[in-house]
């Protein structure tokens, strides 16, 4: 399953690597572009799930960015700005903005803020065979074979992560890498032990959530 797309229009371009670095270390697909012409451009013609957007441009304004798209392609987008005044934050919400950050950006709190948007805008459907929907991710749930699972915050990210990359070993640094929310393997172990229950996949071999020994974990389906 592709990795989750974000377009990344800032003109200071080493602010743009800087974010596309820890992004793409994250394992997220950038695309990092510095004009507004640019930015509208790619939006338009791509297949984004998210748009991090800065509002001092070089060509025009990012607000203009914001009214330009709003009404033709919706995509949760998270203004990243220098200007920390409620007038530009009410103006960036007003046009269309799902969240608005001040600079200097903290990559941590970034990824979470992108997670949250993810988690409410976007709908990702893995289909069985016979085109009915295994897993489905939309509005922050996750749905396990048409039933809604109880699940924490890092349980949603870690199954979330463990979809995309479906029969794919994911290492345990990987997973420990990527979710700053996990503060030691056996926090790991312990959070796949609850996601196993909530599937009911907790027989003596486990059908989708498997452990990779000494490397870590795959969902298989």
């Amino acid at each position: 399953m592709k990795n989750l797309r974000i377009l990344i229009v800032e003109d200071d371009e080493l602010a743009s690597e800087l974010i596309t670095n820890h992004l793409t270390d994250a394992d997220f697909d950038v695309t990092a572009v510095f004009t507004a012409t640019d930015g509208m451009s790619h939006v338009k013609q791509g297949n984004y799930d998210i748009l991090l957007l800065d509002l001092n441009l070089p060509d025009f304004n990012g607000f203009e960015v914001l009214k330009g798209i709003k009404d033709t392609v919706p995509i949760p987008t998270i203004v990243l700005s220098a200007y920390s005044d409620t007038k530009s934050k009410i103006l960036a919400f007003r046009y269309g903005a799902n969240d608005y950050m001040v600079k200097p950006i903290d990559m941590e709190e970034l990824e979470a803020r992108i997670w949250v948007q993810l988690s409410r805008h976007s709908t990702i459907k893995v289909q069985e065979a016979e085109e009915k929907s295994l897993f489905v991710i939309e509005d922050f749930n996750i749905y396990f074979k048409d039933k809604l699972l109880d699940l924490t915050s890092i349980e949603f990210k870690i199954l979330s992560l463990l979809i995309r990359h479906r029969n794919q070993t994911l290492e345990r640094k990987e997973l420990l890498g990527l979710l700053s929310d996990l503060s030691s393997d056996r926090s790991l172990d312990n959070h796949i032990k609850n996601i196993r229950k909530k599937l009911g996949d907790t027989g003596k071999k486990n059908m989708y959530l498997r452990t990779e020994y000494g490397v870590g974990y795959k969902l298989v389906f």
